[in-house]
């Protein structure tokens, strides 16, 4: 009688281990989303300004550069996830306002033109920075 059920638990083990386990679902948004924490008002062509925010996807591990654990001076729970002290925020800052400044308006109001110029911002992040971005989000958008 012992015998049944033991054999039953053994099967059950063996074949759970035989299954094959499914694979973990693949992220859409690989790495961290690291918010800048000040939007940007830059002039466009024409007398015409924008603002808004920008937010970059970080290289998974690599951190594209971004600390700010209690280890480095600062308190990890002060700031909500994807905020915190980028060491190259201000050479950042620098090359999002040199790219976007003297823009005409429409390139940043065309989803299109939009999306060149986060690959042109991440393009001069890779070449002047140790940044690690794999993308460049404008998060919020106003033309006057």
């Amino acid at each position: 009688m012992i015998i049944l059920p033991v054999l039953l638990v053994i099967g059950f083990v063996a074949y759970s281990k035989l299954k094959p386990a499914e694979p973990m679902p693949k992220h859409k948004i690989e790495g961290e989303v690291y918010v800048l924490p000040k939007e940007f008002l830059v002039n466009l062509r024409a007398g015409r300004f924008a603002k808004l925010g920008v937010a970059l996807v970080l290289e998974p591990e690599a951190g594209g550069g971004h600390g700010g654990g209690e280890g480095e001076g600062g308190s990890a729970a002060a700031l909500p996830e994807g905020y915190g002290p980028l060491p190259q925020e201000p050479v950042v800052r620098s090359i999002i306002t040199d790219v976007l400044t003297d823009q005409p308006a429409s390139r940043l109001s065309s989803a299109p033109a939009r999306k060149r110029l986060q690959r042109r911002i991440r393009e001069r992040l890779e070449e002047s920075t140790d940044v690690h971005a794999t993308d460049v989000m404008f998060t919020d958008v106003a033309v006057q």
